[in-house]
């Protein structure tokens, strides 16, 4: 067994298919990420994001008992939690629209369909480090601001801050 280095810079894996985290480990480290942490079920998860501060997670749809936008939503919801404000990745082998949604809506950073290749990892980290987006609590909603991009609308196109007069 190898011993853990931990660094301010740790990734956590969850993946209840341990040779794919494995394969999604090793495709971190030839990206030249060296603290890459593996787990295969939401409990084991769950007491990894209590005990530490991870840079980054990626977690596989696939997880039940809770599910992974069960896990990424409590995770968000909790203010005091250390990894509160850590990217997440969700990757999928079928995801359909609603569920990348839900995901969305739950707050996932970046979505990523298996299977794939180690550069679209590495674009979606090169996209949450080029890009960072702020952090939102909203009507029920925290996580990254889900908007990718600020547009400015200009003056005479942005909504009136006041109700509008009745007739």
């Amino acid at each position: 067994m190898t011993s853990e280095k931990i660094t301010k810079s740790g990734i956590l894996i969850i993946d209840p298919q341990p040779n794919m985290a494995a394969l999604v480990a090793g495709m971190l480290r030839t990206l030249g990420r060296r603290d890459v942490r593996e787990v295969n079920d939401a409990s084991q998860a769950q007491m990894e994001l209590r005990r530490r501060p991870f840079e980054l997670v990626i977690i596989d749809d696939d997880l039940t008992k809770p599910d992974a936008v069960a896990i990424v939503r409590q995770l968000r919801a909790d203010a005091e939690s250390i990894n509160r404000l850590a990217p997440i990745i969700m990757m999928s082998a079928a995801p359909d629209a609603a569920r990348i949604a839900a995901a969305r809506d739950a707050g996932v950073t970046e979505f990523l369909r298996k299977p794939f290749a180690a550069n679209h990892l590495k674009t979606r980290l090169d996209s949450i480090a080029v890009n960072p987006r702020p952090f939102v609590e909203a009507g029920g909603y925290a996580g990254p601001d889900r908007r990718r991009q600020a547009k400015d609308v200009g003056a005479a196109e942005r909504r009136s801050s006041q109700e509008p007069d009745e007739a």
